[in-house]
């Protein structure tokens, strides 16, 4: 995500970077795993900054000039 910001990216391709192989598991993994990811970057992980939620898509990581 952080070498395309402002791409959306579906759950599946973030498995498929990440790993290399389609995951069969539960989307939900994934959700986890983001939420862990903020508590470790964003100031307010409530109101995250850098790795936005694309509603109806999956995840991206914010365009440098739209971070604050």
């Amino acid at each position: 995500m952080a070498l395309s910001p402002g791409r959306a990216f579906t759950r599946d391709e973030l498995v498929e970077q990440a790993f290399g192989y389609d995951y069969d598991g539960l989307e939900r993994t994934v959700d986890a795993h983001i939420m862990n990811l903020r508590k470790k970057i964003e100031p307010d992980p409530s109101d995250p900054t850098y790795i936005e939620t694309v509603y109806g898509i999956g995840y991206r990581f914010a365009e440098l000039n739209n971070v604050q």
